[in-house]
């Protein structure tokens, strides 16, 4: 994965923090029902299996305890991917096809997993409960060892190779059917939400298939061939806790901007109590309107953070001119216009994605013809988050009181903005500025922020 795609990325943050949170909570209501009821029909089915279908192989018994802790070792290399994880477990799940009996490879897998959770219970990073119902994510075991009984338990060589082929397709169905069936019934997650995690899992257990068959080759002649992907699985071991580590520093460097971003809002609250409380009322606004036009996740957290920043260079305007009752005079006028600089010039100081958040505020007076200020830009040339900023502002503002005037009504306010679409404002984002306002009874839209 290109840590470009998912840096500053609010939705993948989000998933990778509750994640965490989740293994160490236990489980509750609805997903402690839903992951209990897996694991049992899980287990029901592979006992049924184990019970129903005929052994073709009979491998010395040592070779269950050897793939049951090998399987517990590649499980405990987690591949953090948003809310799942992507483990090498193809370098013992393909030998154990072709080695055991179909009919005992379920349950061989369970133990495997369970075996696993036992280090991270004992260390307090997995709850008790959690550990139990592991097995609720072995339902992939079934699609591959179903082909492989109705093939006839094929080794690897030969016909093997093929009959491998049908099962990686099998394991895929019954990981996707599965997978998306646990997680909406848990949490109530979407397929789609599920999408990249799966399709991470899915490509390591491509990628590894090819060496994993080629062990199990290898072990007919000699079985410590097994053993040949320790150097691998040591280094797919080192390079998933760098990636925690660096996932690690992302949502701390994520925690540390927004709380830079709140501290600048309270600093622009007790300098003013009205720019603080309009700021936060623009921010509402703004992410409600970002998810109206759907914008992708980074950039919508661009414009949350520039709406309740665009002010703050107001912090270096004397309050008498901010809060002066009358019209301003052109020298006043001059100086207040610099507050959009001012504000670019105090988050560039902060630096990071504060700097960036800096420029989109500076843009935040500009005018659609050109007509605004400080840089005159136009069109498109305004950054998108600081044409919904702008829009949204001017609506907070004209629908609550100032010194120098009683606040509009929202139909008034409406047609405001309606007669500047085009000209002072984007009018796509006049256009889904109406329709939030329309969607709810007042001015105060409160959604879900990133």
């Amino acid at each position: 994965m290109a840590e470009s795609s998912t840096q500053d990325d609010p939705h993948f943050e989000r998933a990778i923090a509750e994640a965490r949170e989740r293994q160490s909570c236990g489980l509750r209501g609805r997903e402690a029902l839903a992951r209990a009821a897996m694991a049992v029909v899980f287990l029901a089915m592979a006992a049924g299996v184990a019970v129903t279908l005929p052994a073709g192989r009979h491998p010395d018994w040592w070779w269950y305890p050897a793939l049951i802790v090998g399987y517990a070792v590649v499980s405990s290399v987690h591949l953090e991917v948003g809310s799942g994880v992507a483990l090498p477990t193809a370098l013992v799940f393909v030998p154990m096809l072709f080695i055991l009996p179909a009919r005992d490879v379920p349950l061989a897998v369970a133990a495997g997993v369970l075996l696993e959770t036992v280090p991270d219970v004992a260390r307090g990073r997995l709850a008790l409960g959690r550990a139990a119902v592991v097995p609720a994510s072995g339902f992939f075991v079934l699609g591959p060892v179903l082909v492989f009984a109705a093939a006839g338990e094929p080794g690897p060589v030969g016909r093997g190779a093929l009959v491998l082929l049908v099962a990686v397709a099998a394991q895929l169905a019954f990981d996707v059917a599965s997978a998306c069936a646990l997680e909406w019934a848990a949490l109530g997650v979407s397929p789609r939400e599920l999408v990249k995690p799966l399709a991470w899992a899915f490509r390591m257990d491509v990628l590894l298939t090819p060496l994993a068959y080629g062990m199990a080759l290898a072990a007919r002649l000699e079985p410590a061939a097994l053993l040949l992907p320790i150097p691998l699985l040591a280094l797919l071991a080192l390079f998933a806790r760098e990636r925690r580590e660096r996932f690690d520093s992302l949502l701390e460097l994520s925690t540390a901007y927004r709380g830079t971003a709140f501290l600048l809002g309270d600093v622009v609250e007790a300098n003013d109590a009205y720019t603080g409380d309009h700021s936060r009322q623009v921010v509402d606004l703004t992410v409600a309107v970002c998810d109206e036009v759907g914008l992708p996740p980074r950039e919508r957290r661009i414009a949350e953070l520039t709406a309740l920043l665009h002010d703050v260079g107001k912090i270096r305007i004397p309050a008498a001119i901010i809060n002066k009752p009358g019209p301003l005079d052109p020298a006043e006028r001059a100086l207040i216009e610099t507050h959009t600089v001012e504000g670019e010039a105090l988050l560039r100081q902060v630096g990071g994605l504060l700097a960036e958040v800096g420029h989109v505020v500076r843009s935040c007076h500009e005018r659609w013809d050109g007509g605004g200020y400080p840089d005159g830009l136009r069109g498109t040339a305004i950054p998108r988050a600081a044409r919904i900023v702008s829009a949204c502002d001017a609506y907070n503002a004209m629908t609550t009181d100032r010194p120098y005037r009683a606040a509009m009504s929202v139909p008034e306010a409406l047609d405001e903005l309606a007669r500047n679409r085009g000209t002072q404002f984007d009018a796509a984002v006049v256009d889904a500025l109406t329709a939030v306002v329309g969607r709810t009874a007042s001015a105060s839209v409160v959604p879900r922020a990133a």
